[in-house]
């Protein structure tokens, strides 16, 4: 039984070993992208004027002045001392572009082409390997599906027997390199397989619909997973004398969240569709983060039947799916979660190479064998 698990093993990890290299490299790079930018972008933080930062409506002609023949997708908010951007983005054909502003004054910081930055760059790389989405993403799923697979089965090949249960779980430094390498590979895998399949767990949610509903199922959620923006109420008709809708809305959001980290109000696309916003408690997690959503025409609340709605109508299965970027990520646990997850992608990248590595030597000698046999 262990060698047919082995053979198994083998051709799956090296039919999927490219695969999760990439996809591991790529998170040990975004692991931390916060933290960088917080160092690189210091365009970002601006000095805290004495008068009063200024609302949506009066941001959104200065942006849309560079781009005018495209639709400006929200408008994100931070604190006193944050400029504020103006996203651009559409997907097909793509263009994503932001415009960062200072809040006291309406001036233009920036102009930030992020199809060209770096980590937008990582992302797709991680996401879907650089190739159009819909033959990328599903090769991706399909690979961290079978690293699953051989987390499982990696760990029941190396499980030591009773009399090596102690040496099984050093790595032996001083060994000749073959030994170094098993050990690199195999120990180094079971301490970091934990971290590992919950790292490729909550991965699938974004890889396959019947794993992401089935898992929300489980956990007992009830509702739709689909995000959507509810319709407006075509009827209605604000009055003259009320605030501008987006104006409204993030006022409305200013009040109820005195302590919001980030604010953001997304446009509608057209009169059919709703102001929605959302703000959260941290720029660190995503999983506290509120959605609410307003008719444009009578500035009047809207409920929604999916999950992405108010945190407190959110049941627990909710709150576990809101929480799957954070745990993917590392996040859930702050700056020594993100330092797991970092060591713990940088182990999962080291795999398929030890891996192959060791089948490349067994190859070889076996040729070796060969050739002094005559055979």
């Amino acid at each position: 039984m262990k060698k047919l698990i082995y053979n198994i093993h083998l051709i799956l990890g090296l039919v999927s070993g490219i695969v999760v290299f990439i996809v591991a490299i790529t998170g040990c790079l975004y692991a931390f992208k916060t933290e960088i930018e917080s160092v690189t972008q210091t365009y970002r933080t601006i000095e805290v004027q004495e008068k009063e930062i200024l609302p949506p409506s009066a941001l959104k002609p200065v942006a849309q002045a560079v781009y005018p023949e495209h639709h400006m997708h929200g408008i994100a908010y931070g604190s006193n001392d944050e400029a504020v951007e103006i996203l651009f983005y559409e997907p097909d054909p793509l263009f994503y572009r932001g415009i960062i502003l200072n809040p006291y004054t309406g001036e233009i910081i920036k102009v930030k082409n992020y199809e060209k930055d770096f980590f937008y760059f990582v992302l797709q790389g991680h996401f879907q390997l650089w190739l159009p989405r819909h033959i990328g993403q599903p090769v991706v799923s399909i690979a961290i599906l079978i690293f699953v697979f051989l987390l499982i089965t990696g760990i029941v090949l190396w499980w030591p027997r009773r009399g090596a249960a102690r040496q099984g779980f050093v790595l032996k430094w001083q060994a000749p390199w073959k030994r170094r390498l098993y050990d690199l590979h195999s120990v180094m895998g079971f301490y970091a397989s934990l971290v590992l399949l919950v790292i490729a767990l909550t991965g699938l949610v974004w890889g396959f619909q019947w794993f992401s509903k089935g898992l929300y199922n489980l956990t007992g959620g009830e509702k739709e997973l689909e995000f959507s923006v509810p319709h407006a109420n075509a009827a209605g008709s604000a009055s003259a004398e009320e605030l501008n809708p987006l104006d409204f809305v993030w006022y409305k959001m200013l009040e109820d969240y005195p302590d919001a980290a980030v604010v953001e109000v997304h446009f509608p696309h057209d009169e059919t569709e709703s102001i929605y916003a959302h703000v959260s408690p941290s720029a660190e997690t995503h999983w506290q983060t509120e959605f609410r959503y307003f008719d444009p025409n009578t500035l009047e609340e809207i409920e929604v039947e999916h999950m992405w709605g108010r945190l407190e109508d959110a049941t627990t299965a909710d709150v576990i799916r809101r929480m799957n970027y954070d745990i993917h990520t590392g996040a859930i646990a702050g700056l020594p979660g993100k330092i797991l997850a970092f060591f713990a992608s940088l182990i999962a990248a080291s795999l398929p190479v030890t891996g192959f590595l060791m089948w490349w030597r067994k190859r070889k000698e076996k040729g070796n064998l060969r050739k002094e046999l005559d055979i």
